[in-house]
């Protein structure tokens, strides 16, 4: 058997792993690679490997890093079904035709740009999508299924947005099993709305992911604190707006609950919330009918929310008419839009208008990779480029890390400890190369386990890892 890295190795984005062994061959996701024109350019690059080769295509969750490609493999060769759980098959439904639109609207302008030059084609097709979709297949968690003779898998809750899955999967060759264990994105264990990730208790190898695997969260009170501060100082001491850049999956949802719940708990002034987002929108619709998935005090909210009790101001905008209206607020709105990195979508929009205000203020409540505008603008940026223009960032920057659907440093490492004995092998991935490898020092150093951060490309054998190609 054989385990190719061929994304998230020493990097977040871009996840992608293919397993080849006797008369099977399949990816555990397809994501693509988010951070700036290198990514870009990476994600038109051809596969690794020959699309209508693959047997199937096991899905962690529908967020684009990990689902993005799904379409250009389809519309490559690709054939066979497309596993994820019921919850994820609906937001995909939602998430890959909004990200055709944006590979379609991208190509245009720059076709626009580059008048008679050569421009090359998106890198998939809104019909790409929609016939990529019809693969896809629902599975429920704790199921075991057979995607393939010689073939088992089960998803497992992960906790990290609607859907998020754990895979656990069994491979018999030459009568030997051999179980390994991807644990795609991680939730925070102790978090409102979704559940925590269930533990699993043994693998012959283990993926694990490390996107904090080199920090700690805040402690969720203090987190509160510094949204409570950071919203009433902004809309009510100096008249201006906050802007969330916010994945449209997950971290809309959450922002939207602990802003619902604050002020349902009179900690928080009623503000004026808008979500400028379609697909966040689509992802929010989705979230209530999928109430069984929640935990118990999300729950709760839910019955506050049905009953209309203290509610903010929400409005949803849908057209691109009523997005550029909100440009006109000068104070006293909070907007939450896309993308979370700040690469495409309304957000640059939002941004381009808010980013010069000394009055205003930008939230970060998720990770921003390295190589996009958001991770920039954290870093200190004082001026950035959007659409073009040359902005001032006179507004305040805040990163808000206990906001994160990822688990932190220690919630990994507690995750990990569940393991009745340690995987004859462990991979490192999802996390920059410096996150990766102190995780993996931490996993060595504290509980023994034998651990590898592999790099793009790399290819392993099983049982022996010898041969790395």
């Amino acid at each position: 058997m054989k385990l190719s890295f061929l994304g998230a190795a020493r990097e977040v984005t871009g996840s992608c792993f293919l397993v080849e062994a006797a008369n099977v061959r399949f990816l555990v996701d397809c994501g693509m690679v988010q951070g700036g024109r290198i990514a870009a350019a990476r994600n038109h690059e051809p596969f690794a490997f020959d699309p209508a080769s693959i047997d199937f295509v096991l899905l962690t969750h529908a967020h684009i890093d990990h689902s993005g490609l799904l379409p250009k493999l389809t519309r490559a060769g690709f054939k066979g079904s497309i596993y994820a759980t019921p919850a994820t098959v609906d937001l995909l439904g939602v998430m890959l035709p909004d990200s055709a639109h944006i590979q379609e609207s991208d190509a245009k302008r720059v076709a626009k740009r580059l008048k008679e030059k050569t421009v090359p084609p998106p890198l998939y097709t809104l019909q790409d999508a929609h016939e990529c979709l019809q693969q896809v297949r629902g599975i429920e968690y704790d199921r075991e299924f057979a995607p393939r003779v010689g073939v088992r898998a089960r998803f497992r809750d992960a906790g990290h947005i609607l859907g998020s899955a754990i895979v656990e999967v069994w491979i018999t060759e030459y009568g030997y099993p051999t179980k390994i264990v991807f644990s795609g994105d991680l939730g925070q264990p102790g978090r409102p709305i979704l559940r925590d990730p269930t533990p699993i208790e043994e693998a012959d190898i283990l993926v694990i992911e490390s996107t904090y695997g080199d920090r700690r969260h805040k402690d969720f009170s203090a987190t509160e604190a510094d949204m409570i501060g950071i919203v009433e100082k902004t809309l009510f001491e100096r008249g201006g707006n906050v802007i969330v850049p916010a994945f449209a999956v997950g971290r809309t949802q959450e922002v939207l609950y602990h802003l619902h719940r604050l002020t349902c708990e009179g900690r928080l002034q009623r503000p004026m919330v808008f979500v400028d987002s379609p697909m966040a929108t689509e992802a929010t619709r989705i979230t209530r009918e999928h109430l069984e998935l929640f935990d118990e005090q999300a729950k709760r909210l839910a019955g506050w929310h049905a009953r209309g009790e203290n509610l903010p101001y929400l409005d949803f905008t849908a057209s691109a008419e009523e997005s550029m209206a909100l440009n006109r607020i000068r104070s006293g709105a909070i907007i939450i839009s896309a993308s979370g990195m700040c690469d495409a979508g309304r957000i640059r929009h939002h941004l381009r208008h808010n980013l010069p205000r000394r009055e205003c203020s930008i939230l970060f409540p998720g990770f921003q990779a390295q190589g996009t505008l958001g991770r920039r603008l954290i870093e200190g940026a004082e001026r950035v480029r959007i659409f073009g223009e040359d902005i001032p960032v006179h507004a305040a920057i805040h990163s808000v890390d206990g906001l994160s659907a990822h688990a932190d440093q220690k919630a990994l490492l507690d995750w990990a400890r569940a393991f009745i004995q340690a995987p004859a092998q462990t991979f490192v991935v999802h996390g920059e190369s410096s996150a990766a490898q102190t995780f993996a020092d931490l996993l060595q150093q504290q509980l023994g386990w034998q651990v590898t951060v592999p790099e793009y490309g790399h290819a392993l054998r099983w049982p022996d890892f010898l041969a790395h190609e």
